[in-house]
């Protein structure tokens, strides 16, 4: 029959055999240190039975939980933080150019409209068009302006002068706008890549931290429920042999006194 190795605990200082208990050189390099921050002086070729074992696996599986919550609460608190961030000014750009109108930009908006319309075409032509007739056919006896027309052409030079630069003050008004909402993109754009790096840290400390924390966590958790089967298994087979024992003892009462009583 092979004797089966035996070992003693360095906590309770009892004797075990090797198969309830392990080595420190063999445990996870995170439950030697919690160990050792109990027994300094514990060395990796120390043995430790199950069942001191157990509570500082206990402690890493607390450990890794209370760290991993931790971690997720400080991000979901800089994410919360950053969605409820007023630091970007986002500008109402029709309410705040609504406001800043004065009569001059109204009519400068109102010209630059009319005159980049299809209307101001025709009754433009119309007007060119009844102007040449009435100053060429000599209709109704008015006859002002002959060929070639020079006080229409004078009147369409100044038309253009003015409304050159009336087009060019709308203008303005539309690179102000425009301004503006490049203005709100920006900030829009900068609070995004604030919150989406937050998000990419939170997916960065899920794949990087808690996956690995849920398998080493599953591991121990392993090990744990095969020390309390092995435990209740002893229990099981303790039992029995109690019983039997008493059993025995009962037996051997009985034909003491049978024996005596014949005698």
């Amino acid at each position: 029959m092979i004797e089966e190795k035996t070992a003693i605990c360095f906590i309770d200082h009892k004797r075990h055999m090797e198969i309830d208990g392990r080595y420190l050189k063999d445990l996870e390099p995170a439950i030697r240190n919690l160990i050792k921050g109990d027994y300094p002086n514990a060395k990796v070729t120390d043995f430790i039975c199950d069942h001191d074992l157990l509570k500082y696996q206990l402690m890493r599986v607390d450990g890794m939980v209370n760290a991993d919550v931790k971690q997720t609460r400080k991000i979901n608190r800089r994410l919360t933080k950053a969605m409820q961030s007023d630091d970007y000014d986002i500008v109402d750009v029709n309410d705040n150019l609504a406001k800043s109108l004065t009569f001059g930009q109204r009519v400068s908006d109102a010209v630059a409209r009319f005159g980049g319309s299809w209307g101001f075409i025709f009754v433009f032509s119309l007007v060119l068009v009844a102007w040449m007739l009435i100053n060429g056919l000599q209709l109704f006896g008015v006859h002002f302006d002959p060929f070639p027309f020079i006080l229409l052409n004078l009147g369409l030079s100044c038309i253009a002068a003015i409304q050159a630069p009336i087009i060019m003050m709308s203008q303005n008004r539309a690179a102000d706008r425009d301004r503006m909402n490049s203005e709100n993109d920006y900030h829009v754009n900068l609070k995004s890549e604030h919150e989406l790096r937050i998000l990419h840290a939170k997916l960065d400390n899920l794949t990087q931290n808690q996956l690995p924390h849920s398998l080493e966590i599953q591991k121990l958790e392993i090990e744990i429920l095969g020390q309390i089967r092995t435990e209740l298994d002893l229990i099981q087979r303790s039992q029995p042999g109690n019983v039997k024992s008493n059993l025995d003892e009962s037996e051997t009462r009985n034909i003491e006194n049978s024996s005596e009583n014949k005698g």
